[in-house]
């Protein structure tokens, strides 16, 4: 395996192997840098750059990705499930820039995140519940934050009977379920055709008999198509990049304004309120004892993943902005209550079902 690693990563592949390190990054093929613990270090790695090309065309034989002049970005799967992003002139300055980034806490549960600090035994009991209720779920934080590795885990957590659809730009989650569909975007062609979004995706997968609906990450219109197929009456969650659980929602308002000039925030605004139910919002931060403020945890103090807060959606909107209020804060080293009631959020839900009933 070790040698299978070095004929595939060159000379990276003792970083690939550490696993200390969660990501690599090549600025240029003299400045290689690496993050541990959500902090980056200069590593004292020198490549040419005929080595670097190859090494982006030995982990693009792969995945089945392309990387030219016209396409001068690629995102693509590693065997391993590590992903790979890769830029090149004139996108960039002058050298490629190429992404790899590990996950090494993938397939752990919620009860094994709880093990490793990411959040406390209650709110794993919760967040467990919250799913087996069939509550809508957005989780949102910033890059590396634990967004994918925590959404895998409550998709893991979704009741065994049940079929789940997973739709993402680029294979990551591999949820623990005997009933599970992944479904990935794909690029356009050397003619510009072929391109498969994640708009269509979204579509397709509701005629595939799903009872819950994960996207990997929502970034643009998709949003739409997302928040009209849980306002259907389709569970699901998604993650979002965000500074804090109440930007998550109010991003979650304005992306859906991409899909066209006919959507407006009044029309946006109640939707989201009366299908998100949880946002749960996680960062990055290295002092366990010191207060979390989310979105303002500086990155010299990077470091731990954890879960700091949890907010629910009450369904009133005010001013087109929808309401929101903290279930679970994580402050001074540990979860303090909200203003919320969590049993209140599990009653909305039992309504909500109740009415559509009848």
């Amino acid at each position: 395996m070790k040698i299978e690693r070095q004929a595939e990563f060159g000379k990276i592949a003792e970083l690939i192997e550490d696993p200390a390190v969660e990501e690599v990054w090549i600025n240029s093929p003299h400045r290689i840098f690496v993050a541990k613990a959500g902090v980056s270090e200069l590593t004292n790695l020198v490549m040419s750059s005929e080595e670097v090309r190859e090494l982006v065309e030995r982990l693009l034989m792969w995945g089945g990705r392309r990387l030219d002049l016209s396409h001068p970005f690629v995102d693509a799967r590693l065997p391993d499930g590590s992903r790979l992003h890769v830029a090149i002139p004139e996108v960039t300055a002058n050298h490629w820039a190429v992404n790899i980034r590990k996950h090494l806490v993938r397939g752990k549960s919620l009860d094994e995140l709880a093990d490793l600090g990411v959040m406390s035994r209650e709110v794993a009991t919760f967040m467990s519940r919250a799913v087996a209720h069939g509550l809508n779920i957005l989780v949102s934080g910033s890059t590396q934050a634990g967004k994918t590795t925590l959404l895998n885990a409550l998709v893991s957590a979704v009741p065994a009977g049940n079929r789940v659809l997973t739709i993402e730009e680029v294979f990551e989650l591999k949820p623990k379920l005997p009933d599970c569909v992944a479904l990935q975007t794909r690029p356009a062609n050397l003619q510009g055709e072929g391109e498969i979004a994640l708009r269509r995706l979204i579509k397709e997968a509701l005629r595939m008999r799903p009872s819950q609906l994960v996207v990997g990450e929502i970034r643009e219109a998709e949003s739409l198509d997302l928040l009209i197929a849980l306002n259907s009456g389709i569970p699901g969650m998604a993650t979002i990049h965000a500074n804090s659980a109440r930007d998550a929602v109010s991003k979650l308002q304005t992306l859906p304004l991409l899909a066209g000039e006919n959507i407006s925030h009044d029309f946006i605004a109640p939707i989201v309120a009366s299908t998100i139910d949880l946002v749960i919002h996680t960062t990055i931060a290295r002092d366990n004892s010191t207060t979390l403020k989310p979105g303002l945890v500086p990155a010299s103090r990077a470091g731990v993943r954890r879960v700091v807060e949890i907010c629910a959606i009450t369904g009133r909107v005010e001013n087109n902005r929808v309401e929101s209020e903290p279930l679970f804060i994580y402050q001074n080293g540990k979860y303090l209550p909200g203003l919320g009631n969590p049993e209140r959020i599990f009653e909305r839900r039992n309504h909500s079902l109740e009415t559509e009933m009848r």
